[in-house]
């Protein structure tokens, strides 16, 4: 039985990116994946600064949008949009995005094998067992999990999560007066539910239309959406895809290793918790995993990601726990020039929020905010959005 040195579950942004990491070091990699690409991935495809970063020389990226106006809504209402001198977030078809990354893998020395499902991962002191769906085995040194929060590897590593969220996602074609009216410009709206937002996103000849909101208020959500959509004037346009799925931020604790068998991205539970944003962090906790194994020092990883990525998730829950209370206040603050000037900064990659937070203003503008009485909850009128 052939038995390679690292053996990646999931052929997303973050397996792919541990897989190119370590093949180009010279590292026999496989990767493995249920799916086969291209393939439609429920996933608002907005690359910020970031992940930009994270491909560079790597990719060409395969932009269908360079997004530098943002209108911003309070549950329908409130309009406000902002424009920057360059752009903001560059929109991706996530089909395309991965199947890029699985060609620069390939490149790199990494070989694919899709349609491949695990069922289960079996470690002893000689390696790590990959047991599949016909039966069969795959032997490995190291494995790296990125089928997903919900895959095989999270289970197997013990993966805890603090935060839940049930993303909604319609993928609509739409006319060339809606691809103009759209163009350049993408809308976020903060819900009338706790923590929620929805958003547009433009690519070319469709749009991404989507809402998040906390798991467990699974009408609500749908209903959020139901409502966006026809605000909008996109209710008659039948979606080309219509899906969600459950996003989950690890708890401060949760381990990112079980012996040899590592997770990245989101079967790590790596995201950021306030836009949910997880591109990002997967291109970057792959990348950070597979230079672990190629150095042959897997609690490196762990340290990495401690150094460089959980600074960002606490200030991103702190982020969250402030726009949960008040999103007013929150949606006021993006309408002044130093609260867009951080959303820019953020979106284009040239401070994270950890960086943000840290500024003896900001610190001191959230206090003020905490020792607030909190608001009763009023119904915010609605308004015909963008």
């Amino acid at each position: 039985m052939i038995v390679w040195d690292l053996v990646v579950v999931g052929a997303g942004p973050a397996g792919l990116s541990a897989a190119h990491a370590a093949a180009r070091a010279g590292v026999s990699t496989l990767v493995v994946e249920r799916a086969a690409h291209p393939r439609y991935k429920t996933c608002g495809g907005g690359l910020i600064g970031t992940s930009l970063a994270a491909v560079q020389g790597r990719i060409e990226v395969p932009a269908h949008d360079r997004v530098d106006r943002v209108t911003f809504t309070r549950d329908g209402g409130r309009e406000f949009t902002r424009r920057s001198a360059a752009p903001v977030v560059t929109m991706v078809r996530r089909e395309e995005f991965d199947d890029r990354l699985r060609a620069a893998a390939v490149a790199a020395g990494a070989q694919l094998r899709e349609r491949v499902a695990v069922r289960a991962v079996e470690q002893d002191s000689d390696g790590v067992r990959l047991r599949l769906a016909d039966g069969t085995t795959i032997a490995a040194r190291t494995v790296i999990g990125a089928d997903g929060s919900s895959g095989v590897t999270a289970r197997q590593v013990g993966v805890r999560y603090r935060q839940v969220d049930l993303g909604l996602e319609l993928e609509i074609p739409v006319p060339p007066a809606e691809q103009e009216r759209w163009r350049g410009r993408l809308l976020l709206d903060w819900g009338a539910m706790p923590g929620s937002y929805a958003w547009v996103f433009p690519k070319g000849d469709r749009l991404t239309v989507g809402v998040i909101a906390g798991r467990g208020a699974g009408e609500g959500t749908r209903k959020y959406l139901r409502q966006f959509v026809d605000r909008l004037g996109l209710a008659g346009l039948p979606a080309e895809h219509d899906s969600g799925h459950l996003t989950r931020c690890r708890a401060e604790d949760s381990p990112l290793r079980n012996g040899r068998v590592l997770v990245v991205g989101d079967a790590a539970g790596l995201l950021e918790p306030w836009s949910r944003e997880g591109i990002s962090f997967a291109l970057r906790s792959g990348e950070l995993a597979g230079a672990a194994v190629a150095a042959g020092d897997l609690a490196g990883y762990e340290r990495a990601v401690a150094e460089r990525l959980l600074p960002e998730m606490r200030a991103g829950f702190r982020l969250l726990d402030v726009f949960t209370r008040r999103p007013n206040v929150f949606h006021a603050l993006l309408a002044t020039p130093p609260g867009w000037r951080m959303f820019v900064q953020f979106c284009q990659g040239r401070a994270s929020f950890d960086e943000m937070l840290r500024h003896r203003r900001i610190r001191a503008a959230l206090a003020v905010l905490d020792r607030l009485p909190q608001p009763s909850r009023q119904p915010t009128p609605s308004q015909p959005g963008s």
